[in-house]
């Protein structure tokens, strides 16, 4: 397992103590277990309770774990309709006093929901949180980037062309096992990139259920986090990777929906979904749906490959995890073929 001991009230007390001494004095720090990328922890000061959120060790692929990025772009969202929590201060690599970049930012009392089937909600209370959802995704793809400044966040042009092969280099830097589907997947993608249509958002690139803190008494979308992906992009990326959480099954470590009576729960269909975000940007539903879908399926394996590579190299946030994902990737590439090839 990585090494993440060197984050403790020793190492980075005294760094706070000078730069955001507003927070008071650091008590103690608690490493949060979940999350595979970007380690992330409690921190109890004098004055209240924050969380830092860190690169992890070791040696890092190119453009990965970017928490400036992440910084910078829940930063610029603060006075947008898009909630985040509260950006209090940026270290580098450079100024660092563990040798490499965090963040700390506001902590929220709420609820995160692991299980897209939120067995402990309501029925009514279940669909009005996948509402809740989806207008917050439509209101991430109505801000104006330049407007926040995030004209530059991301490169012009195709974007799923320049996704499709970033995700293809990162999967063949970072892969363990050799995988047919995921290399026939890739070929397919690259053969059928669909024409620029000149949309181009913000977008979050990992947008699902987990990665938001809900009020605990409402279905109220606190704040969206994670945004270590985001950039600038076609929103329906975002779209079809919140889709996929339907195909998906919900079992072995994998968290979707498939097999389960959507119906009866109060959970929105795919369909249903789809069209309660167009109706909230007031856009027609979008062609060519399998690409989007099998492209989504194609990067999160790549990310998850990712976090196996670095499990094999010892620097995983949580390696029992790892190993999950690692069962998980075969899945998913094997789902994304039966998709296009039905």
């Amino acid at each position: 397992m990585g090494d993440f001991s060197d984050i403790t009230v020793e190492t980075i007390g005294p760094y706070l103590a000078q730069h955001l001494p507003e927070i008071g004095a650091l008590q103690a720090i608690e490493k949060f277990s979940d999350g595979q990328s970007n380690p992330t922890y409690k921190l109890t000061c004098g004055n209240g309770v924050y969380v830092l959120r860190s690169k992890p060790p070791g040696i890092l692929l190119k453009s990965a774990h970017q928490v400036e990025r992440e910084y910078r772009v829940m930063a610029a969202l603060a006075d947008t309709p898009v909630p985040v929590p509260h950006m209090l201060h940026l270290v580098t690599d450079k100024t660092s006093p563990i040798g490499r970049a965090f963040f700390v930012m506001g902590y929220l009392e709420g609820r995160i929901f692991f299980d897209p089937a939120l067995p402990d909600c309501r029925t009514a209370e279940r669909s009005a949180i996948y509402l809740a959802m989806a207008r917050t995704l439509a209101k991430l793809h109505e801000v104006d980037p330049a407007a926040v400044g995030l004209a530059d966040y991301g490169r012009p042009g195709n974007y799923f062309q320049r996704q499709t092969e970033r995700w293809t280099g990162q999967y063949a830097a970072s892969r363990v096992t050799q995988n047919a589907a995921m290399d026939a997947l890739s070929t397919w993608l690259l053969d059928n990139i669909p024409a620029d249509d000149g949309q181009a958002t913000l977008v979050h690139g990992d947008y699902r259920l987990d990665n938001m803190i809900f009020a605990s008494d409402r279905a109220e979308v606190l704040a969206v986090l994670d945004w270590e992906l985001s950039t600038l992009g076609h929103p329906f990326a975002d779209l079809a990777y919140q889709c996929m959480q339907w195909q998906l099954p919900n079992q072995g470590g994998m968290r979707g929906l498939a097999g389960v009576d959507r119906v009866a729960l109060g959970i929105p269909t795919e369909d249903t979904y789809i069209d309660l975000y167009c109706a909230e940007r007031g856009i027609a539903r979008p062609d060519g749906w399998p690409f989007y879908l099998a492209f989504s399926y194609f990067r999160l394996a790549a990310i998850l490959e990712g976090v196996v590579r670095r499990a094999h190299d010892g620097n995983a946030s949580n390696p029992q995890t790892a190993k999950a994902y690692a069962a998980a990737i075969p899945i998913l590439a094997g789902q994304a073929m039966a998709l296009i090839n039905a």
